[in-house]
């Protein structure tokens, strides 16, 4: 069999050319069917006969990729040997596949930036999470190149726009585009998402449900029902997201449960429903939650890490959000260990975020290393400073909780944001006087009253600020720095209570001026008629039996008494005031012994009678009475022995 093999290979090769056009023609009528295996087939027939055939080489992995089978692809891309192709985007593109993101980026670097090429690191990018590069790239097509491309340019702008933090720019660039968000359902979701991120909930409830019925519509024709849950999943999953946030719990919650009961073909959007339902209920179910996100990770994985397809298709912030729910479940389940090592792989997954540093800090101070945790936020701050906030926030409570008053005063110390506004400063105020530092407190209020001083803004705190530090000073005893605040007060905002301390607070120090402060409080009715000079010489004021104001407030008692209402008494379930039935019993609450019907019981007269073996002659009575005394005796002193050990040893009293 094997020369005829050799024969037939021996023909094939001399096969004329427009045999080789013909299965060129075959793979072009497969790949229009979306018969992309056949194409394959056809594809190796023309290897067999040129093995070095450029086009085929192409067809075969053009048709793979179509097909989904990328490790196939890469593998004939690899294998291509003393063939000079250029397969260098379609290597690229399978590595992006295989969410080698970074392999990915190395095959374009050196190549020819035309439109297909860029659009690839465009996506690249995007999933980097580098949204203003991929905006970049998307700038850089024309709208020919888009078209040709047959890629939906306002879709992609308008979601690296929202990663990219700017959602108040969608629909500028819209606009320019000359569309509107409702010309397709992946517009009108993305533009919605857009529309969350500004916090415009209503507006995005409303185009979400907008979007639903556009894909319903358009759907229809081209897919089945199956296929149209799975492409309106999103919609509905994000609906649900914005209910949450509207405060309609019952409503997202039924969403969730329904998506993830259906189990649809849709990893990340599942993924994305657990969470938001786990988020949902907090820490209530956490084992029923825990559950739930075990079906997220890789099966084989001993710790939990999410499976491949949900690594390449979700979001760094929605994996981040997965993560972060998971281990602060684990933290509520008080399984410190599984905790410990999802937080030591997170910061390699997230290098950029600060979430992995708060996680961290959460399970230091669950094991009551509070020290650590404050060292660990100290340093993520200083190594991202542009993120610093919420972690300083984060170290001053966990030092307030921790009694390290110095610690937390110093963290909101360093947020400039916050650093001048009413509430931080009372508290930093509060923290350094709970940690001594009086002179440091009086400096936090000196400037924040010279900094709302020099403030253009409308809303200027003096009002609230200067009246605390003149009573913070007073209390120190700093009385002419408390009279100079005061002073201005009166000046500036004509305020009958700085007034007031004013003049409290100079009587300490200047009695002259206090007395010129003095005379613009207004005069108290009544007052004219008091003798001061008597007044100070007595020694208060007592109440006499008869007078107005005892007499007053008797009168306050009597209508309070009045007022006091009978309430109707409260009876129990079924009962009939009108018929009451037999009274209770007067004793029912007196124990059974305490109680006037209480008999005894009868005493056994048998129990006294001491009998002997069968057949013994009895006793007369003079000799039977010691015995019964003996016997009355043992039975009071021991109540609670055993009855068959007496009845034993007269036995062998009597066999002896």
């Amino acid at each position: 069999m094997a020369p005829k093999s050799k024969e037939k290979a021996k023909t094939s090769t001399s096969q004329p050319l427009p045999a080789i056009e013909d299965l060129f023609s075959s793979i072009h009528e497969h790949n229009q069917q979306s018969e992309y295996e056949k194409s394959v087939k056809v594809a190796d027939q023309v290897l067999s006969i040129v093995p070095s055939d450029e086009d085929a080489i192409r067809c075969k992995v053009v048709a793979l990729i179509k097909d989904d089978n990328i490790d196939g692809a890469l593998s004939v891309i690899n294998s291509i040997k003393n063939v000079s192709i250029d397969l260098g985007f379609e290597k690229a593109y399978c590595l992006y596949r295989q969410n080698k993101i970074d392999e990915a980026l190395v095959c374009l670097q050196g190549r020819e930036r035309d439109p297909k090429a860029l659009l690839l690191e465009a996506q690249i990018m995007y999933r980097l999470g580098k949204p203003d590069a991929c905006l970049d790239l998307y700038q850089q097509l024309t709208m020919a190149e888009i078209k040709k491309l047959k890629v939906s340019l306002e879709v992609n702008t308008v979601a690296g726009l929202i990663s990219a933090g700017k959602a108040s720019q969608v629909q500028k660039a819209l606009e320019g585009l000359k569309i509107k968000p409702t010309s397709s359902f992946e517009l009108a979701y993305n533009t919605a998402c857009s529309l969350i991120e500004n916090n415009n909930y209503a507006d995005a409830e409303q185009l979400l449900l907008t979007a639903r019925r556009i894909g319903q519509e358009t759907l229809t024709d081209d897919f089945t029902d199956e296929d149209i849950e799975v492409e309106l999943a999103p919609i509905i999953v994000q609906l649900a997201y914005v209910q949450q946030l509207l405060g309609q719990t019952q409503e997202s919650t039924n969403s969730y449960v329904d998506i993830i009961k259906r189990n649809l073909d849709d990893e990340p959007t599942l993924a994305v429903a657990v969470n938001n339902l786990i988020a949902l209920k907090g820490s209530k179910d956490i084992s029923d939650g825990l559950r739930k996100f075990d079906r997220l990770k890789e099966k084989d994985s001993q710790i939990f890490q999410l499976s491949q397809a949900l690594t390449a298709k979700l979001s760094q912030k929605n994996k981040e959000a997965i993560y972060a729910n998971r281990v602060l479940l684990l933290l509520h389940a008080n399984k410190m260990d599984q905790a410990r090592e999802i937080c030591a792989a997170l910061p390699g997954m997230f290098p950029e975020s600060v979430i992995p540093a708060l996680l961290q800090a959460a399970v230091l101070v669950r094991e009551n290393k509070a020290a650590k945790a404050e060292e660990l936020l100290g340093q993520c701050a200083e190594k991202f400073p542009e993120k610093s906030k919420l972690l300083l926030l984060a170290r001053a409570q966990i030092a307030a909780s921790a009694t390290h008053p110095h610690v937390a005063a110093e963290s909101l110390s360093k947020i400039p944001d916050i650093q001048h506004f009413p509430a931080t400063v009372a508290t930093i105020v509060s923290l350094k006087e709970r940690a001594g530092d009086n002179d440091g407190a009086a400096a936090v209020l000196d400037s924040a009253i010279k900094w709302w001083s020099n403030s253009m803004t409308e809303s200027n705190k003096l009002s609230v600020l200067m009246p605390e530090a003149a009573a913070f000073k007073l209390r120190h005893g700093q009385a002419e720095e408390a009279s100079r605040l005061y002073e201005e007060i009166v000046k500036n905002h004509n305020s009958t209570g700085a007034l007031v301390g004013l003049v409290t607070t100079l009587a300490r120090v200047n009695v002259e001026k206090a007395e010129t402060y003095e005379k613009q409080l207004r005069p108290l009715p009544a007052l004219n008629t008091v003798d001061v000079d008597n007044l100070e010489k007595t020694s208060g004021a007592k109440p006499i039996e008869g007078t107005a104001a005892s007499s007053i407030q008797e009168e306050v008692k009597k209508e309070k008494a009045k007022r006091k209402r009978k309430r109707k008494p409260k009876y129990p379930k079924g009962f009939d005031p009108a018929n009451p039935g037999p009274p209770p019993d007067p004793e029912r609450w007196l124990p059974r012994r305490e109680r006037s019907s209480y008999r005894p019981k009868r005493k056994d007269k048998r129990a006294a009678q001491i009998r002997g073996s069968q057949g013994a002659v009895a006793k007369d009575k003079q000799e039977a009475a010691p015995s019964t005394s003996k016997s009355n005796q043992g039975a009071s002193s021991k109540p609670n022995a055993p009855a068959p050990s007496s009845s034993r040893a007269s036995k062998k009293k009597s066999r002896r």
